[in-house]
């Protein structure tokens, strides 16, 4: 028997007849072929390779005979093998069928001879060791070790290890859990095992769960939509997902005790809580950061601040503070800039400037003495912010003046370019350099009357400067600004006309100097700056739940 080889035109297929027209590509596939056709044991056929220098088939040497044979012994071990994998394969696909009807065919059912589940938080189960407990929640996380499955379980008030093991772990229901998959688990709540660790150190041992809504896998899945290290816009326009990540629902829990703490201290200092309108016709810190809008036919804004409005409310009910949406229409994309942000405002009667610096002081530190103490916001900051130390007093009180020696003996130099001089505003960056060098908490006083809004006070002493004051913390610069207010009305009046306003638009401001006038002052603190110093968040956009900024208003 022949067999042709043409290594051009030939073909490395069983069906090949090994004919000239129709020739095998190489001798060692041919030895493999005849074996296959014909059996191990069927004689060697003589092959014939295709020269094509002498355009015709000639026998094959020796030395390439010899080495198409073990050519062929590699192509037989290689399909034994092959037949070995396909073996094993069918039996793993067999198996895995078996199990997969097996789970299909598990039933998930509570044991009603089981103590009846207390219906409890995931931050009041750590107390139930050794208590059968009912707990609702988010799937944070999910890990399957053969026949056990653990789930970290999120509910918003805190972290629960669980346990699913025998048929739990087995059941198909359980395979198709998914990321952020609702469920609500039974089970008794343990110690965790020594030398383990887990939140509240206990874990759940599920007897039973239900499936509430199962999330997407695939491309639908919740790591698809906030993928890790995707670009901070996308991320922005998944802030609904993203906000269930672990440090983000931190910052946002830190928010929620700081508003506690300042309420707690403002109770304590006996200032009542006021909520004044956001719709205006009046403007506080400048007309060309004013969101505009028709109110009806009439122009109106978008509130800047609520201190007006919180001046007004002194004769009538003392001191006030007021928890507050303000808006600033500036196209200023600086990590310390939103366009709606969170400010906590107060108006104080009957004080001095030193009356006005010493409640703010007190207020910072008070404040965040309580959030440091909340048994949750506490652990959180230490967490977010490791080398966090609370600010203690007194604060550094440094004047302007002096804020401007300190720039030009440090080289530090003003937006232009140039060494700072007196009636400069100092800029961010400026500013963040001094307030790090100086490493404190600082008190920023009597800025020049130039720089300042309308409503300040001048200095008795000094009539250039007015009784105002920033609070600049290192890392994240001012938070604060506050000043005394004017308590003339005719010196108002005249500073209302020289900055361009109509005093007709503020009667009911001016009237409040016309009807009892007082001294008094107040101040405004940015909720999202204060939570950036105490977070350790590099931008305020990570300290506000939805934030607006220029450019972003979704979702």
């Amino acid at each position: 028997m022949s067999l042709y080889i043409n290594d051009s035109t030939g073909v490395d297929e069983l069906s090949v007849v090994g004919s000239q027209e129709q020739s095998f590509k190489s001798p060692a596939y041919a030895l493999f072929a005849n074996k296959q056709k014909n059996g191990a044991e069927a004689p060697e056929p003589k092959l014939f390779v295709f020269k094509a220098e002498d355009n015709e088939y000639q026998e094959i040497s020796a030395s390439a005979l010899k080495k198409a044979r073990k050519g062929c012994d590699g192509l037989n071990k290689k399909l034994i093998k092959q037949k070995e994998q396909d073996a094993k394969k069918q039996e793993q696909d067999a198996k895995n069928l078996e199990k997969q009807m097996s789970s299909l065919n598990i039933k998930i059912e509570e044991d009603k001879s089981l103590p009846a589940a207390q219906k409890c938080k995931i931050n009041t189960s750590y107390a139930k060791v050794g208590e059968r407990v009912k707990v609702s929640g988010w799937i944070h996380r999910f890990r399957s070790n053969k026949k056990v499955v653990f789930v970290v379980l999120r509910d918003g008030s805190g972290f629960l290890q669980t346990v699913l093991s025998g048929d739990l772990a087995l059941a198909q229901q359980t395979l198709d859990l998914t990321l952020e998959s609702t469920v609500t688990l039974y089970g008794v709540i343990t110690k965790v095992p020594e030398g383990k660790t887990a939140p509240g150190n206990v874990e759940l041992i599920v007897d039973y769960y239900e499936v509430v809504g199962l999330a997407p896998s695939g491309d639908e899945s919740f790591t698809n939509k906030i993928a890790e290290g995707a670009d901070a816009s996308l991320l922005l326009d998944q802030r609904h997902l993203t906000l269930r990540g672990e440090t983000l629902s931190a910052v946002m829990k830190v928010r929620s005790a700081l508003l506690k703490a300042i309420r707690r201290f403002y109770v304590e200092e006996s200032l009542l809580e006021v909520t004044p309108p956001c719709m205006v016709q009046t403007q506080v810190e400048g007309g060309s950061t004013l969101f505009k809008l028709d109110y009806y036919g009439e122009e109106a804004y978008l509130t800047q601040s609520s201190q007006l409005y919180l001046e007004t409310c002194l004769p009538a009910l003392g001191d006030v503070y007021c928890v507050q949406e303000s808006f600033r229409a500036e196209k200023s994309h600086t990590r310390r800039h939103l366009s709606e942000y969170t400010h906590i405002e107060a108006e104080l009667a009957f004080i001095t400037f030193d009356d006005l610096l010493n409640h703010i002081e007190k207020l910072i530190i008070n404040s965040v003495k309580y959030v440091l103490e909340d048994p949750v916001a506490g652990p959180l900051v230490k967490q977010l912010n490791p080398d966090f130390v609370a600010p203690e007093g007194p604060f550094l009180r440094l004047e302007y003046k002096d804020a401007i020696k300190w720039l030009v003996e440090h080289d530090i130099k003003n937006e232009d370019g140039a060494p700072f001089k007196f009636g400069d505003d100092i800029a961010e960056a400026a500013e963040r350099k001094m307030t790090d060098t100086i490493g404190k908490p600082i008190l920023l006083t009597k800025f020049p009357v130039a720089i300042k809004s309308f409503y300040m006070e001048r200095c008795a002493d000094d009539e250039s400067v007015t009784e105002s004051v920033d609070v600049l913390m290192p890392t994240v610069g001012e938070i604060t600004g506050g000043s005394m207010r004017i308590t003339d009305a005719d010196v108002l009046v005249e500073r209302m006309k020289s900055e361009g306003l109509d005093p007709a638009a503020y009667y009911w401001f001016i009237d409040q100097r016309k009807y009892g006038t007082c001294p008094h002052g107040g101040y405004g603190l940015g909720t999202e700056r204060i939570l950036a110093w105490l977070c350790d968040r590099f931008t305020v956009r990570d300290c506000s739940l939805y934030p607006r900024f220029s450019g972003r208003c979704k979702p």
